[in-house]
């Protein structure tokens, strides 16, 4: 997923803030990841760095992610992606500042 950021007064365009599956595609490009892969070489190359989950920047590590899964090995960079995408959801639905953070990325402040 992504969401506008704010708009200011710098009269550019502004940049998406990409988190979820979104985000992490956006690192798995820029790692050196081979697939097919397991949850263990996975967790072994991409350690515990965060990613972002909600439009406020809010992150889960990407260890932690991949332990939420029950595959073991994953084909596809996309097959990891599906994988995962429920399990940032629901960390992102569950967080406590769930309509804060919807009515946050509508309302430019």
């Amino acid at each position: 997923m992504a969401v506008r950021p704010p708009t200011g007064n710098t009269g550019e365009e502004p940049d998406t803030i990409a988190f979820g599956i979104a985000a992490l595609d956006s690192y798995l490009d820029e790692e050196d990841i081979s697939f097919p892969t397991t949850k263990e070489s996975l967790r072994d190359s991409l350690g515990t760095v965060g990613i972002p989950y909600n439009a406020a920047g809010s992150t889960m590590p990407l260890d932690e992610a991949i332990e939420q899964v029950p595959k073991q090995r994953f084909e596809s960079k996309r097959e990891l992606l599906n994988a995962l995408h429920p399990v940032f959801e629901e960390r992102r639905e569950a967080g406590p500042t769930k309509i804060l953070d919807r009515i946050r990325s509508f309302i430019p402040f």
